[in-house]
C-alpha cells in the first residue's frame, strides 16, 4: 500500500515513511513496527537493544577517521495519534494508513497522517542506510507512547546513551529551530453524581456539534479555533432555562489533540423542547459569528429520540453544578510568556470529556514554560471541581526543556543553514511538550536541538506534510551531521 511514496524524493526518505504507514502504531500498539525495524537493523548490520520499558536503540559505528567525533543521538517517537473522522471507519491497530498528494503536500484519507513523528522517524532510518554519509558514532533512540503519556522519555533508562550531542527531529516549522519546550501533566477528574429516573412529562433529545478544524493541543492553542467541549457546554449552559438534564455527554478523544465533536443526549419537558430547538439553533449562528474565518465549519444539530434511553439524567441540581464548572474550568491559553515574545507560557486543553451512567470523566492537559504553573493549574482544577465533591488527579507531569541559546550544537546548525539555504534559522521556544526536556533531565550533558519539516493540522485529520519541505529537510540533515563529524 502507498506505492505512490516510493517516487517521492528523496527516496530513502520516503521508502522509510511508507514502512510507517503501512504498520499500525498508535500510542501502546508500538510492538509491531519495533519488530519490523529489529529486523530491518539486523539485516543491515546494525547492532540494537531495548530498555526495560521496551524504548529501542540502533547503533552504527563512526565513519573511517570520525571514530574521535562527539556521539550522535538521533531522537524520535514511533507512536502517532489516532484520529479519524467520525465518517471514516477506521482500526488504528489494524489498519494502514491511506495517504495521497495534493497541491505539494501530502495527506490521508480521514485520519492523521503520522508525519507526526514518522517522517522524523524515517529520516532517522534513512541516515542510518546512507551509504554516502560521513558521521561520527550514531545512536538512533525511538520512544514509546510519547502521544498518551511521554511514557517512554519518563522511563527511559539511565547510562544507556553514550552521546553527548542530540537532535530531535520531532519539530514542525520549516526554517526554524527549537531550543526550549514547555513542560506539562495531565489533569484526571473523574466522579458519581446523582440521577433521578425520566419522568413521564420528559422527552429527550440528542445534540451533535461537530465541523471543527481540531489541532494539537500545544503548538495549535494559541489559534483561533473552536474546542467542541467548551463550545457544547455552552449550548446545554444554555438549555438550563427549559430544566433540560444531561444524560450522557461524549467530546473529545485524546488529551492531547483540541476537541473537534462532541455529542450529549439531555431530557427536559415535553413542552419545552420546540423552543429549545429553536434556541439551539439561534446558538449555532452567535458562535459561527463568534468563531469567524478561524473556525467556520461549524454545525451544531438536535434531533428529538423516540425512546428514552436506560440511563437516567442527573438530578437537575446536578446537571446544573456540572455544566457550571466544566463551563469556568480553564481551557485554552491562559498565559503568554514575557520572557519570549509570541510564545504561550501557560495553557490547558480540555481533551476528553465523557458522562454514562452518572459516571463522569474529563481528562485535560495543562502546559506551561514554567513547572509551578503547572502545579498551580492543577491545584485549580482540584479546587473547582472539588466544589463538586469529583476526585482530582495530576499525574504525568514531565518537565520543561530549558533553552541554552549559546549551545555549540544550536552554532554549527545555524551556520550549515545560512551556508545551505542562504538564512540563519529562525531561533524558537515551542509550547508544545518535546521530549528533550525529559530526556535532558536524565541526561544533563546532552547538547541539544530540535528541528524537521513543514507539518499542519498535527494530531486532526487534516495533517499534512509539505512535500518540499522534506526535499529541504534531508540535505540539511545529513549535511549538519557530517559538519558534527569533523568535530573533536
Amino acid at each position: 500500500m502507498n506505492a505512490h511514496l516510493d517516487a517521492l524524493e528523496p527516496s530513502l526518505v520516503w521508502r522509510h515513511f511508507r514502512t510507517l504507514c503501512n504498520t499500525p502504531r498508535p500510542s501502546g500498539h508500538e510492538a509491531a513496527l519495533v519488530a519490523t525495524l529489529e529486523s530491518w537493523a539486523d539485516a543491515q548490520g546494525f547492532a540494537h537493544d531495548r530498555d526495560t520499558f521496551g524504548n529501542l536503540r540502533l547503533l552504527k559505528p563512526a565513519s573511517p577517521g570520525c571514530e574521535q567525533a562527539p556521539g550522535v543521538v538521533l531522537q524520535g517517537h514511533l507512536d502517532m495519534v489516532a484520529q479519524a473522522n467520525s465518517d471514516h471507519a477506521h482500526d488504528f491497530t489494524r489498519d494502514p494508513i491511506s495517504t495521497y498528494v495534493a497541491d505539494g503536500w501530502l495527506h490521508a484519507d480521514g485520519t492523521t497522517l503520522g508525519a507526526d513523528n514518522g517522517l522524523g522517524v524515517a529520516a532517522i532510518l534513512a541516515v542510518l542506510e546512507d551509504p554516502g554519509l560521513r558521521h561520527g558514532p550514531l545512536e538512533a533512540l525511538f520512544t514509546l507512547e510519547e502521544e498518551t503519556s511521554m511514557g517512554g522519555a519518563l522511563n527511559l533508562a539511565e547510562n544507556w546513551l553514550e552521546g553527548s550531542l542530540l537532535l530531535n527531529l520531532d519539530s514542525e516549522d520549516r526554517g526554524q529551530v527549537y531550543i526550549g519546550c514547555a513542560g506539562g501533566a495531565d489533569v484526571e477528574v473523574d466522579a458519581q453524581l446523582p440521577s433521578a429516573a425520566a419522568g413521564d412529562h420528559e422527552r429527550v433529545i440528542e445534540i451533535v456539534l461537530t465541523g471543527l478544524k481540531g489541532g494539537h493541543s500545544g503548538a495549535d492553542i494559541h489559534k483561533p479555533l473552536g474546542n467542541a467541549n467548551r463550545l457544547l457546554v455552552r449550548v446545554l449552559r444554555s438549555l438550563e432555562a427549559f430544566d433540560a438534564r444531561l444524560i450522557s455527554y461524549q467530546g473529545g478523544t485524546l488529551r492531547n489533540a483540541i476537541p473537534r465533536e462532541a455529542f450529549a443526549q439531555v431530557a427536559l419537558p415535553a413542552d419545552e423542547v420546540d423552543a429549545a430547538m429553536v434556541s439551539i439553533a439561534g446558538l449555532e449562528t452567535i458562535l459561527l459569528r463568534e468563531l469567524g474565518s478561524g473556525d467556520s465549519g461549524l454545525k451544531i444539530s438536535a434531533q428529538r429520540l423516540t425512546e428514552i434511553p436506560d440511563a437516567e439524567p442527573l438530578t437537575l441540581d446536578a446537571s446544573v453544578m456540572l455544566l457550571a464548572a466544566l463551563h469556568a474550568a480553564p481551557c485554552g491559553v491562559e498565559r503568554m510568556s514575557a520572557d519570549v515574545p509570541g510564545v504561550v507560557e501557560t495553557s490547558n486543553n480540555l481533551g476528553v470529556l465523557s458522562l454514562e451512567n452518572g459516571r463522569l470523566h474529563l481528562c485535560a492537559l495543562v502546559r506551561s514554560l514554567h513547572d509551578s504553573a503547572v502545579v498551580a493549574m492543577g491545584d485549580r482544577f482540584q479546587a473547582l471541581f472539588g466544589l463538586i465533591g469529583a476526585r482530582v488527579k495530576v499525574e504525568n507531569s514531565y518537565p520543561g526543556w530549558a533553552p541554552n541559546p549559546n549551545g555549540e550544537l544550536l552554532a554549527t546548525f545555524k551556520a550549515r543553514h545560512a551556508a545551505l539555504l542562504g538564512r540563519e534559522p529562525e531561533v524558537k521556544v515551542i509550547h508544545a511538550g518535546l521530549e528533550c526536556g525529559i530526556l535532558g533531565s536524565k541526561y544533563p550533558q546532552l547538547d541539544m536541538i530540535s528541528f524537521g519539516p513543514l507539518i499542519r493540522g498535527a494530531h486532526s485529520p487534516d495533517e499534512r506534510v509539505e512535500l518540499a519541505s522534506v526535499e529541504e529537510f534531508w540535505p540539511l540533515l545529513r549535511a549538519l551531521i557530517e559538519d558534527l563529524a569533523d568535530q573533536r
